[in-house]
């Protein structure tokens, strides 16, 4: 007769105790990914970690879990996170606050856009921690509102990125105002001589982690580019959604003043998307992605520096409307789909002039890029760095581009572009 013993919890075999066990039992975590395997084991024992991982490889569950295990629920502030953005902090608070679920832990996001006094108030109730942005952060121990007698663990979210904005200085001045004795544990997804030269100042022969492996891009994002005429983009963009059909997707431009002209046409054609961009307050940020996570919201129009750190799991499509100048930034932007193991969708819009801005993405990411078509949409021909076309077949730049309507009626003609049309009375152009 077997006596059937129920299979061991790899979360608890790695050393996670209840009650953050039930909760991980709750929201379905059954298997620790790579980096939670890896960086659990010496967050629990008390080293200094410094990690590299790439976004979306639950990260946040494997500092979060540990930290919540060493710190005391009726103690004073013990656990500060700093991430680069407002949005992350916003979402690691999200995250840690579900993995505390069965807990009695309080903890509090701080970032700026927000009032002060909110802020105040919410730290009011014995906070054991905090996330929050370098800024916001060094103002409220300024202010003497955040005390750092009692710090066991300092954690230093996307460092890589916080640096890119600029946030050295405030770092230094943060950790150097933690004097009791801590752990520190700093996630990235790039290790540069920077953030080495950080981690020897205020860290005690760190455990370095590394999962990040060599490919910048994630195996289970399937890549493609379509060829486009930049005044047909939008039309190309309306046919991609009506055949893919994202159940969350984001659509990048490079400017804000892109991104809202294009949220607004899509909105204007019965597509509900919204834009995301630094111009917007910060409450209607939070707002619109507030809605994009619960799905109310399928897709979003947003600027690089508003989807900096936008975590948000369940993204299908990542569509660039505008290819990024900087080859890095793409790798940036798909990271945002293909999370914790499932697949997703890059499709990137390349003009006749952009075919260099491909091929160095192609180059750093080491992976040939293949081109998408659809139907009802006829493109170009093939990008210019394969081969240029014979001069006799070459169309002036002062040719009108002839688009054909889907009926297969007579091909309409478009507009010449001159250089009077740029400069007509406003009052015209509305017409």
């Amino acid at each position: 007769m077997h006596n059937h013993q129920p299979a061991p919890n790899p979360f608890e075999q790695l050393g996670i105790e209840a009650p953050l066990l039930s909760a991980l039992k709750k929201i379905g975590f059954e298997q620790p990914s790579e980096i939670q395997s890896a960086l659990i084991p010496p967050a629990l024992a008390g080293r200094d970690i410094l990690g590299q991982a790439r976004t979306g490889t639950g990260k946040t569950a494997a500092f979060g879990l540990p930290a919540l295990q060493r710190i005391d629920p009726n103690g004073r502030l013990q656990a500060i996170c700093l991430t680069p953005t407002r949005e992350l902090a916003v979402q690691v608070v999200a995250e840690i606050r579900r993995l505390a679920a069965d807990t009695e832990f309080h903890i509090v996001p701080v970032y700026g856009g927000q009032k002060v006094q909110t802020q105040v108030h919410l730290l009011g109730r014995k906070t054991q921690f905090v996330v929050g942005t370098p800024g916001r952060v060094l103002d409220l121990l300024n202010r003497r509102v955040l005390n750092f007698d009692d710090i066991k663990i300092a954690i230093l979210d996307e460092v890589d990125r916080m640096l890119d904005i600029g946030f050295r200085d405030d770092i230094k001045r943060i950790l150097d105002r933690i004097r009791s004795p801590h752990q520190t544990i700093f996630v990235s997804a790039t290790i540069e001589e920077e953030i080495n030269r950080l981690a020897r100042r205020f860290m005690n022969d760190p455990a370095e982690i590394d999962v990040s492996r060599d490919e910048l891009t994630v195996e289970e994002v399937d890549q493609y580019y379509c060829s486009v005429e930049p005044y047909d983009k939008y039309r190309l963009l309306r046919i991609l959604l009506k055949e893919e059909d994202p159940q969350l997707g984001i659509v990048f431009t490079n400017t804000k003043a892109g991104a809202r002209k294009l949220a607004k046409k899509l909105h204007a054609d019965g597509i509900d998307a919204k834009e995301i961009h630094g111009d917007l307050v910060q409450s209607r940020r939070e707002k619109v992605m507030d809605r994009f996570r619960r799905h109310k919201i399928k897709l979003l129009v947003a600027t690089d520096l508003a989807a900096r750190g936008l975590d948000v799991s369940a993204i299908t499509h990542i569509i660039n409307y505008d290819i990024p100048l900087d080859a890095e930034v793409y790798v940036h932007r798909i990271g945002r789909t293909a999370r914790m193991g499932a697949r997703g969708k890059a499709i990137s819009f390349i003009t006749n002039e952009q075919g260099k801005q491909i091929t160095q993405i192609e180059v750093l990411i080491n992976k040939i890029i293949e081109e998408r078509t659809y139907d009802g949409f006829v493109s170009r021909p093939p990008r210019e760095d394969f081969a240029a076309p014979p001069k006799h077949q070459q169309v002036s730049r002062f040719d009108s581009p002839v688009s054909t309507p889907e009926d297969g009626s007579t091909p309409i003609k478009a507009p010449p572009k001159t250089l009077g049309s740029k400069f007509r009375t406003r009052r015209s152009r509305r017409l």
